[in-house]
């Protein structure tokens, strides 16, 4: 088992260990389908936002579809991957942090890839609290959400565990769900229970 010496993912420092000795079993490697599935069915552009986006290996994908797209990480090692993935695009790939990061421009839409389950469930609220605030109504988050109804299971984390419950307790506030599918060709530190949702914010 892997040593490391910050057990607090609150704190960037956490991530930095993680990053630069390569232990990322959280890291794809490869844009997920069922997001270019997803985005097969837009016809305009979107200005997007992706909070914790280590790699970001979506980045590359979302641009090319021509969309304004901003990915950040409080990690400045995540930051220094990611950019090294894209060295084109590095004004797109920013340090900060989420609670306090303020977008250049109006964001509709925001990418979630294991953010909300990298941080303790005492968090949880205040990321979601946040995506409302960045969004306007109708404005979308979109992507993978770490679901386990499970009660045998550990709630030990990252990934943090987290019940449909829980989460349809955090969103229903401020957000409704638009889609809701199982993802089949998980992450092995997901356990298979991935799924992909899109959530329309609340407001006329």
């Amino acid at each position: 088992m892997t040593e490391f010496a910050n057990r607090d993912p609150r704190q960037a420092g956490f991530w930095d260990e993680r990053f630069e000795r390569g232990f990322t079993p959280w890291n794809r490697g490869a844009v997920p389908p069922a997001l270019i599935e997803y985005t097969n069915g837009l016809q305009d552009a979107q200005t997007c936002l992706i909070p914790g986006c280590g790699h970001a290996h979506e980045l590359g994908f979302l641009l090319q579809l021509g969309w304004e797209v901003t990915a950040i990480d409080f990690s400045p090692a995540a930051v220094d991957a990611a950019r090294a993935l894209f060295p084109s695009e590095v004004e797109r790939i920013i340090e900060a942090d989420f609670f306090q990061y303020v977008p250049a421009t109006n964001v509709n839409l925001i990418y979630e890839r294991a953010f909300l389950c990298a941080l303790p469930p005492e968090i949880r609220a205040q990321v979601v609290a946040r995506w409302a605030q960045l969004l306007p109504a109708k404005g979308k988050v979109i992507g993978f959400f770490f679901v386990d109804d499970d009660p045998a299971s550990s709630k030990k984390g990252p990934p943090f565990r987290m019940t449909s419950q829980e989460l349809n307790a955090l969103m229903r506030q401020d957000f409704v769900r638009l889609e809701d599918l199982a993802i089949t060709d998980t992450l092995p530190v997901f356990e298979g229970k991935e799924r992909w949702q899109v959530w329309e914010r609340l407001g006329d």
